[in-house]
């Protein structure tokens, strides 16, 4: 065996010491440690014989807070590429009310945009001749699709401006080679324009899933039963305020930590970095 070749064999056998070694900061360290004190100390003194009782109900929390995310991200991103689009090559009639758009929707709260459709917009259908008797209603007086399309529209304002950064940033002379090759303007896209975007935008996506993750307990104010509707549920019911408290804090951090582990194995795959 040549000498790079053993070189070449001992960096492989170190790298994932090296890696826990990098991973394994003090601050990391001390957070673990207080995280699982916390935990054993809310698994020793807390009561937790409500979980059996209202075990059915926090999977259908989870089940919802989960459909919430899923199609919150999925409509938002749909709209966010022609939003993002739209403010880098778009005409001023597209790309002003494009901008118009993520203006007003990221300087405004979310929790006041939830409420200004439900209770504002949603009182105004019932006023509609013929809404009640359409097949629209039975929709329309729900509350979950008020806050699937608030999450989407909050979503879709964040990520048009992402997006609109990462078309930007795709390099001109990538375009012009594939002019060069006789691609249609949507061949184009398709092929070189929108997946060297998303390369640059998926560390972004990143954490802004995550923060929608974080947002989706606002359903909760307009009567969707998400998992934190079910935790207030069971604090009312319980008279308890740790146990299910720290309970939805840790659901949360798995989720989180899932989304993270998804972004961090597709950013692995693809190279985003020097794109």
């Amino acid at each position: 065996m040549t000498q790079a070749a053993s070189n070449m064999v001992q960096d492989s056998a170190g790298a994932p010491d090296a890696q826990l070694h990098v991973w394994l900061k003090p601050h990391r360290i001390v957070l673990i440690a207080i995280g699982l004190g916390i935990l054993a100390a809310a698994g020793w003194f807390g009561e937790w014989d409500w979980l059996a009782q209202y075990r059915a109900q926090l999977w259908q929390g989870l089940w919802v807070t989960l459909a919430l995310l899923a199609s919150s991200v999925l409509i938002g991103f749909l709209f966010a590429v022609p939003i993002g689009l739209a403010q880098v090559v778009g005409p001023w009639w597209l790309s002003g009310p494009a901008q118009a758009f993520c203006t007003v929707i990221r300087g405004t709260p979310l929790l006041l945009q939830l409420w200004l459709l439900y209770y504002g917009l949603g009182s105004l259908f019932p006023m509609i001749p013929g809404i009640r008797g359409s097949f629209l209603w039975p929709y329309l007086r729900e509350a979950w699709p008020y806050g699937v399309a608030s999450l989407a529209i909050s979503f879709a304002a964040y990520e048009g401006e992402v997006m609109r950064g990462a078309f930007a940033g795709v390099p001109a002379g990538e375009l012009q080679a594939g002019r060069a090759f006789g691609m249609s303007p949507l061949k184009l896209f398709w092929r070189i324009w929108l997946p060297r975007a998303l390369h640059r935008a998926l560390p972004v996506l990143n954490g802004e899933t995550v923060l929608q993750l974080k947002s989706t307990p606002l359903v909760a104010t307009i009567t969707v039963v998400d998992l934190y509707g079910v935790i207030s549920r069971v604090r009312s019911g319980t008279l308890l305020t740790y146990e299910p408290l720290l309970l939805l804090a840790l659901i949360y951090l798995l989720l989180t930590a899932i989304l993270v582990l998804i972004f961090r194995f597709f950013e692995n795959r693809i190279p985003t970095r020097g794109v």
